[in-house]
């Protein structure tokens, strides 16, 4: 992906986004379970810069994924419009999960574009957002959009994380090499347009992302594909016995998406010393399928 298809957050400002923007709505949704160290701040940014002060994001949602802690409070006090993901669509069952996260906020939203961020980021400025959107609002032909960053983790700081660099980049070079100018394929920023992610299923589990990149790719072509560098991100870095299943996960998407019968989507993960973990992979199906969405009649 070269040329005009990879972005830098910096070329675009919120004032002349406004302007591009026109009728378009914009919904900028944050997945959070136990983030009341971050999320605060990350709403405050959002609604003061970004909502209040210049209409171009129209909604600040926070999707509480079973919190424990002031998650919700905290993300209320800062302004966002906070939805408990056991409260949306509660009669198709309720697991807690990212994709499922995710899916409930798509479902529960308005806007035309749909911007996603973690809700863990420690350094998050509105250049995330305005980076992301960027590229959907100056070109109608691209449909989504992924973020990209540097990561001071390690002694090693180029290249994504652990288990993008150990797991998800050879996969994508054995079975979707056409995707495999992707920079951080499992990047937890990225934007789309509504029209787009309504029409793709959504894993339930950390696989989310690897799905989507791949549905969205197959669905809409690589060319609606963009990348646009956000500079750097810190945030909370996982040790390495908690990325076992979620490594787990994005392989079975992956390998799920080349030929159905390559793997199981119901296995036991064995760790010695950490004991077994049972991993399921489900997934929701696209939104325009679902009763009762907003969106069905378009």
């Amino acid at each position: 992906m070269t040329g005009r298809r990879r972005f830098a957050a910096g070329e675009f400002t919120a004032a002349d986004l406004v302007e591009q923007k026109g009728s378009t709505t914009v919904s900028v949704c944050l997945p959070a379970r136990n983030e009341e160290a971050t999320v605060g701040a990350i709403v405050e940014v959002v609604r003061n810069e970004l909502m209040d002060k210049l209409g171009l994001v129209d909604e600040v949602i926070v999707m509480d994924d079973h919190s424990t802690d002031r998650t919700a409070a905290v993300a209320k006090d800062a302004g966002a419009t906070v939805v408990a993901c056991s409260d949306v669509l509660d009669h198709l069952g309720n697991q807690p999960g990212k994709g499922e996260t995710l899916w409930k906020s798509l479902y529960i939203s308005t806007g035309d574009i749909v911007v996603w961020c973690d809700s863990d980021v420690a350094n998050f400025g509105s250049h995330f957002i305005t980076g992301l959107l960027g590229p959907l609002l100056i070109d109608n032909t691209i449909g989504y959009c992924k973020g990209f960053y540097h990561r001071p983790v390690g002694a090693d700081q180029r290249g994504g994380g652990r288990t993008t660099e150990l797991v998800a980049r050879p996969l994508i070079a054995l079975l979707f090499p056409e995707l495999g100018d992707i920079i951080q394929p499992l990047a937890g920023e990225y934007a789309g347009r509504r029209e787009i992610l309504e029409r793709v299923p959504f894993v339930q589990g950390y696989g989310v992302e690897m799905g989507l990149l791949i549905d969205v790719c197959r669905l809409a072509g690589y060319n609606a594909l963009a990348q646009v560098d956000l500079g750097t991100r810190v945030h909370r870095n996982r040790p390495l016995h908690e990325l076992s299943s979620q490594a787990t996960e994005v392989m079975q998407v992956a390998l799920h998406r080349a030929d159905r019968t390559l793997v199981n989507t119901a296995i036991t993960l064995r760790r010695p010393g950490f004991g077994d973990t049972e991993i399921t992979m489900q997934e929701r199906p696209p939104l325009v399928e679902v009763t009762g969405y907003f969106r069905q009649a378009h």
